[in-house]
C-alpha cells in the first residue's frame, strides 16, 4: 500500500511537468512569435525556483512543516498559475507566471524523492520502481496530447502549413492538462504518509547540507551536474520541434503516439522505464562510475544522431531511446548517490541542493546556451541541425573525460567518510 501510493505521487508529479515542457519551444516559437533568446529566458524563469528551493522549500520540509503538506499546497497554488499560461500572449506576462510557477513547482520535485526516500526500508532496491511511475505519468501526457492534438487539432481542408499551424496553437492546451493534474496532485498529497520536519537542531539545513556535499563523490558530481543538466536541457527545448519537422514515421507509429513531436519523444521516457527498473540489478555487479559513465556516452550518441542522420527516421527514433540510458544511468543515479552520502538530518536539502543544480542552475543557463546555439545555426532563416547537435555532444564527451579522470575510488571515497 505504501509503495502504491508513492507510486501515484511519482505518476502525478512528472505528468504534471511532461504534459507541457516538451511543447514550449514550439509553442512559444511557432505560435507566439519569440526568438530563441526570448524563449530561453521563458525556460531560465521557470527553473528559478529550483534555486529558491534549498533555502526555502528544503528548510522548511527539514526544519518546520511535514514534506506532504508542503507538496500538496505548492501544487495546488502551481495549478492555478500555470492555467494561465495557456491564454497568455504577451513575453512579459508569460515570463512573470512562468516565474511565479516555477518557484511553486521545482521545489517539488526533490521533496517527493526526499519523502520516497524517509519511507521507503529499502531504497536501492525500491525506489527505482516507485520513481519509474513518473515516467509512465510523462509517457501517459506525452502520447495524450500527441492524440489530443490530432483529434482535436487537425482540421481538414487545411494545406500541410495550416494543419501545423493549427497544431501549434493546440498545444495552449498542454498547460490547461498540467493544471488539472496540478490540482489533483496538490488534494492527493494530503493522503500521503505524514513526514514530519526533523527536530534534531535549529540549523539551517540548506547550510549544512552544503557542508555534506563538498566530500567526494558529491562534489565532483555536483560540479558535473552544471554542464550535464545544460545538455539534457538542450534536449528538451529542440527535440519536439525538430522530430516535428524532420521526423516521417510509418503511419502506424502516428496512430501510436499521435502528431506533432512530444508522442514521439515518450519513447524516451519508455527506454527510461526498462533502465530505472534494471538500475537495481546493474548496480549489483557494476560500479556507479562505471554507469555514470555510460549515461554520459549516451548523452554524446544521441546528439550525434540527431547531429550527422537527421534524415534517417530510425537514427532519429534511435537518439529519443537514448533518453532513457542518458537519464536513468547519469541523473537517477546521481540522486541516489546523494542519498547515500549525506545524513538523514538534511538529506531533503541535499536532494533540493541537487535540484538546483539540474533544474535550477542548469535549466537556465542551458535554455539560454540554447536559444543562443539555434540562433547561431540558424543561416538564412533554415536551422542547421548539424550545427545545432553538435555542441551538446562534443560537451558531453567533455563531461565523459572529466568523469573518468576525477571520480574517486572506493578506497578514497571511504577513507574522505571516515574523516568526517
Amino acid at each position: 500500500m505504501l509503495k502504491t501510493r508513492l507510486s501515484v505521487m511519482m505518476f502525478l508529479q512528472y505528468a504534471i511537468w511532461g504534459a507541457w515542457l516538451p511543447f514550449l519551444w514550439s509553442f512559444l516559437s511557432d505560435h507566439r512569435g519569440m526568438n530563441g533568446d526570448e524563449i530561453g529566458y521563458m525556460f531560465a524563469a521557470g527553473a528559478v525556483g529550483a534555486i529558491v528551493g534549498p533555502f526555502l522549500a528544503g528548510q522548511m520540509a527539514d526544519r518546520w512543516f511535514a514534506t506532504e503538506r508542503m507538496l500538496g499546497v505548492s501544487h495546488l497554488i502551481g495549478a492555478a498559475l500555470i492555467w494561465q499560461l495557456a491564454t497568455i500572449d504577451s513575453f512579459q506576462g508569460f515570463l512573470v507566471f512562468s516565474l511565479l510557477y516555477g518557484l511553486v513547482y521545482s521545489p517539488t520535485m526533490p521533496l517527493t524523492n526526499s519523502l520516497a526516500f524517509h519511507h521507503l526500508p529499502f531504497v536501492e532496491r525500491d525506489f527505482g520502481k516507485v520513481r519509474l511511475w513518473g515516467t509512465f505519468g510523462w509517457i501517459a501526457v506525452g502520447i495524450g496530447m500527441g492524440h489530443w492534438l490530432g483529434i482535436m487539432h487537425t482540421p481538414e481542408g487545411l494545406d500541410e502549413i495550416g494543419v501545423k499551424a493549427a497544431q501549434v496553437a493546440g498545444k495552449a492546451d498542454a498547460f490547461r492538462l498540467s493544471a488539472i493534474l496540478g490540482a489533483l496532485m496538490g488534494l492527493f498529497c494530503f493522503s500521503l504518509p505524514h513526514t514530519p520536519p526533523s527536530q534534531a537542531g535549529e540549523k539551517n539545513a540548506a547550510l549544512e547540507a552544503l557542508g555534506e556535499i563538498k566530500r567526494q563523490p558529491l562534489l565532483l558530481l555536483f560540479l558535473l551536474a552544471v554542464p550535464v543538466s545544460c545538455i539534457h536541457q538542450f534536449y528538451f527545448v529542440h527535440t519536439e520541434g525538430f522530430l516535428h519537422a524532420k521526423l516521417e514515421p510509418p503511419a502506424f507509429f502516428t496512430a501510436i503516439f499521435g502528431v506533432g513531436g512530444g508522442g514521439f519523444m515518450t519513447i524516451g521516457q519508455m527506454t527510461e522505464v526498462v533502465v530505472i527498473g534494471m538500475i537495481p540489478l546493474i548496480l549489483r555487479n557494476v560500479s556507479k562510475r562505471t554507469v555514470l559513465s555510460i549515461g554520459l556516452l549516451a548523452y554524446a550518441a544521441r546528439m550525434a544522431l540527431f547531429a550527422y542522420m537527421s534524415d534517417s527516421t530510425i537514427a532519429l527514433l534511435a537518439g529519443v531511446a537514448l533518453h532513457g540510458v542518458c537519464f536513468g544511468c547519469f541523473i537517477f543515479v546521481c540522486f541516489m548517490i546523494v542519498d547515500e552520502y549525506t545524513t538523514e538530518d538534511v538529506r531533503a536539502s541535499a536532494q533540493n541542493l541537487y535540484n538546483l543544480v539540474i533544474v535550477g542552475i542548469g535549466v537556465i543557463v542551458g535554455s539560454k546556451i540554447a536559444g543562443w546555439v539555434a540562433d547561431w545555426a540558424t543561416i538564412d532563416g533554415e536551422m542547421n541541425h548539424t550545427k545545432l547537435f553538435s555542441v551538446p555532444m562534443w560537451a558531453s564527451l567533455a563531461c565523459l573525460v572529466l568523469l573518468a579522470a576525477f571520480y574517486p575510488s572506493k578506497a578514497r571515497i571511504q577513507e574522505a567518510q571516515e574523516q568526517y
